[in-house]
């Protein structure tokens, strides 16, 4: 487990959020352009989001479990 594993997370994070926010802004501007094409756009990014959260959760728990090991 390193910084970089908080890093990617952290990036994650923000891409899935950035690109969640651009799908709603484009539907809400035009919503029968790309309803379908927008909605999976937007379902994508909350899995994106999701696996993010999952990796950071993941890094902070060994991260725990190390300074446990070390204590």
């Amino acid at each position: 487990m390193s910084i970089s594993a908080y890093a990617s997370a952290m990036s994650g994070i923000a891409s899935a959020t950035s690109r969640f926010e651009a799908s709603a802004v484009r539907t809400a501007r035009a919503p029968l352009d790309d309803l379908a094409g927008e909605t999976v756009e937007r379902i994508t990014a909350e899995t994106e989001l999701k696996a993010s959260v999952a990796v950071l959760r993941t890094a902070d728990e060994m991260t725990g479990t190390l300074l446990d090991m070390l204590a």
